[in-house]
């Protein structure tokens, strides 16, 4: 469903990628595993054609990133690093405006807000303006923006970070039920837990160049693969317990207020490793509740069907944009506009302000520029 081949990409002395390879197969999902400047966000603004590669190939979807970008874009669906929605509008206008930008009536656009926000846990908010709202639903309206069209392929960009623990599971049990769905999905991340709780396949990235492949079950029994898992009776302990599992742990500890629960990722040995951590919980005198070694479960791979996207959704696959389609854009974004002056009325004085001091700018610009050319006509 994506696959690159010898993707390079250089900002000046930088190499931002060294001829990176990809393959991912549909229905499944790919995780770029990293740290910051490794080289994700460039390898996915590249296959959702924002930028150029200086070289090699790339299809998605079969669609050639370079030669058919238009194409490309009918298929994909993304969310970035930061949740890129209209803080100004309710989050049933954000759905509402990408659906409508999609070439749905206005019936379905609504339909379709209110299934997104039904879907997602956003429904009791949906009317609310985005900027109340907390991180984790800004993450989760914009992947349902990203999902309006129902796209095939779906790119995510960290698409937990910043999140509090309880927000992050949220948005793993979203992405997991996308997959079960049977959408291809690749998502780049910082943390070994996420790729290990979601990815069927990891990619360990750096400094623009693939460092290892393989499952998570493969990547982890290179420094081991278990887990430690432990329950406390009390809520306000978990904070504690993942201070003292930090000791232990070789990636991050996730925490789960719902079941008390903290798990951490080591390296090997994990009986000693367990025993060691209860020992110095009790010293901390943490109630605990159930403890043990846990590998997660295998994930069962979902065939891909070549499934219609949602029926009112299909973006018009003709080569000309026709007047109509571009006037009925420019009534989504202008009624956008209005929506917002309305409720945030200091825009009106840049509104009125902004032509007015352009002209003045621009006679200003002219006139010198008239002033300038007499005097070098004169001194010839």
């Amino acid at each position: 469903m994506i696959q690159a081949t010898g993707l390079r990409k250089r900002y000046g002395d930088v190499v931002a990628l060294a001829g990176l390879d990809l393959v991912v197969p549909a229905g499944s999902i790919l995780a770029l595993l990293g740290p910051n400047g490794a080289g994700k966000t460039t390898v996915v603004s590249i296959l959702t054609t924002l930028l150029r590669a200086d070289e090699g190939e790339a299809t998605v979807a079969g669609a050639d990133v370079r030669r058919e970008p238009a194409e490309v874009r009918k298929l994909i669906g993304l969310s970035g690093q930061y949740a890129a929605v209209d803080e100004q509008l309710t989050g049933r206008e954000n759905l509402v405006m990408i659906a409508r930008l999609y070439r749905m009536s206005r019936h379905v656009s609504r339909a379709r807000a209110a299934e997104l926000l039904e879907r997602f846990d956003l429904a009791d908010v949906g009317d609310r303006p985005v900027k109340t709202y907390s991180g984790g639903m800004r993450r989760r309206l914009d992947l349902a923006c990203a999902l309006v069209a129902e796209p095939p392929v779906l790119f995510l960009d960290e698409p937990t970070t910043g999140l509090d623990p309880r927000s992050r599971s949220e948005m793993w049990r979203v992405i997991r039920e996308l997959v079960g769905k049977g959408t291809t999905l690749l998502l780049t991340t910082q943390y070994m837990e996420e790729a290990d709780q979601l990815a069927d396949d990891i990619v360990v990235i750096d400094q623009g160049r693939k460092i290892a492949q393989g499952s998570a079950d493969e990547l982890k029994r290179t420094v081991g693969g278990e887990r430690i898992a432990i329950a406390v009776q009390r809520v306000e302990d978990l904070p504690t317990t993942a201070e003292v599992l930090r000791e232990f742990a070789v990636g991050e500890v996730h925490l789960d207020e719902r079941g008390r629960t903290a798990t951490a990722p080591i390296a090997a040995d994990g009986a000693t490793t367990l025993a060691a951590a209860l020992n110095a919980l009790s010293a901390r005198d943490i109630a605990m509740g159930d403890v043990g070694l846990r590998r997660p479960p295998p994930r069962r791979r979902v065939p891909y069907v070549d499934r219609p996207r949602h029926r009112a959704g299909a973006v018009d696959r003709g080569n000309v944009v026709s007047v109509l389609h571009v006037f009925s854009d420019a009534l989504v974004i202008a009624k956008r506009n209005l929506i917002k002056l309305i409720r945030v009325p200091e825009i009106l004085v840049f509104v009125v302000l902004s032509p007015i001091m352009f002209v003045l700018l621009s006679r200003t610009c002219l006139a010198t520029r008239s002033t300038s050319r007499a005097v070098l006509i004169k001194s010839f």
